[in-house]
């Protein structure tokens, strides 16, 4: 954003690899000097890169999920990684709720269905075989934004139950050890987990054929959390009825499978793209820099790279 980017180079010696004639002779040339590097999406930094900057510091990513950083590297490096968590939270928990209802309400094709001119010509669309009333949540993923979307599944009346790598100790809801057991107590499941080797393709064929074919897939975690290919089966075969995306496993292409499936409600990751909240984000990302290098602290370091370190 223009205003991070504002922010960042009226403090410190910024230079752009992303908009190098040559990045790899621009690092060179910089690698002895760099002490910070600033991410976003994608543009992550890999083991290589970190290995590449002797005085490395700080890696601050523009976003909570931070796992196009290979925090094991920065790690053993000595190297702090911070992320913008909390001040997204709201607004992807709201994203993630209209999201469902779109799904399960078929909201999408209902307006392309008016859009078509098809109200007038053919009649009413048609009666969804879905509503969110009495809908069992299931919740993979119940840190931050998964409390937040339960405490809106309440509000709709819906039971909450979670998987998580280990029991929340502050809430009430049941928990489940297993992502295959949660999905088979429920009929509508939500992914918040983010991205890595331990969540890759959580959500296959097994968790799909658990959740049933009243089930409804809404994922706005990380695109890697599901495997595509078992879910255009899935909602080919009619083992699910219906899944609702923001995040995919090779953004920005999609599977054309989904594509073509009228089951699917596809937003292009978009679950915190407000003004308002990505401001906010990028301000969290450059005032972690300020934090390090006037005051000697990250202000909201990964678990991986805590602070004080341990």
């Amino acid at each position: 954003m223009a205003h991070v980017a504002d922010r960042l180079s009226a403090a410190f010696v910024v230079h752009n690899l992303g908009q190098a004639d040559d990045p790899a002779e621009l690092l060179k040339a910089i690698a002895p000097k760099v002490r910070a590097i600033a991410t976003a999406g994608s543009a992550g930094a890999d083991a290589a890169l970190i290995d590449s900057l002797p005085a490395l510091e700080l890696i601050a990513h523009f976003g909570v999920g931070y796992d196009p950083v290979d925090v094991v590297a920065a790690a053993r490096r000595g190297v702090v990684v911070t992320n913008t968590p909390n001040v997204l939270t709201e607004e992807v928990a709201d994203t993630a709720m209209g999201l469902l209802l779109m799904t399960v309400r078929e909201l999408s094709a209902a307006e392309r269905w008016l859009r078509a001119g098809r109200w007038s010509a053919e009649g009413a669309y048609r009666l969804t075989p879905a509503s969110l009333q009495g809908r069992r949540l299931g919740i993979f993923g119940f840190g931050r934004i998964g409390k937040a979307i339960a405490r809106r599944a309440e509000a709709f009346g819906m039971t909450i139950a979670y998987h998580n790598r280990r029991p929340v100790e502050d809430v009430s809801y049941p928990y489940f050890e297993t992502l295959e057991g949660l999905a088979a107590a429920v009929d509508t499941l939500m992914v918040v987990a983010p991205g890595g080797p331990a969540t890759f393709h959580k959500v296959d064929a097994k968790v799909l054929s658990a959740l049933g074919e009243n089930g409804i897939l809404v994922n706005v975690g990380r695109g890697s959390v599901v495997d595509e290919a078992a879910l255009v089966t899935a909602l080919r075969e009619r083992t699910i009825l219906g899944a609702g995306l923001d995040v995919f496993e090779d953004e920005p292409r999609v599977h054309p499978g989904l594509l073509e499936m009228e089951g699917t409600v596809l937003l292009p990751h978009v679950a915190s793209a407000s003004i308002p909240t990505r401001r906010a984000m990028g301000d969290l990302q450059v005032d972690n820099l300020f934090s390090w290098f006037r005051q000697s602290r990250p202000l909201t370091p990964v678990p991986e790279t805590p602070w004080p370190r341990t």
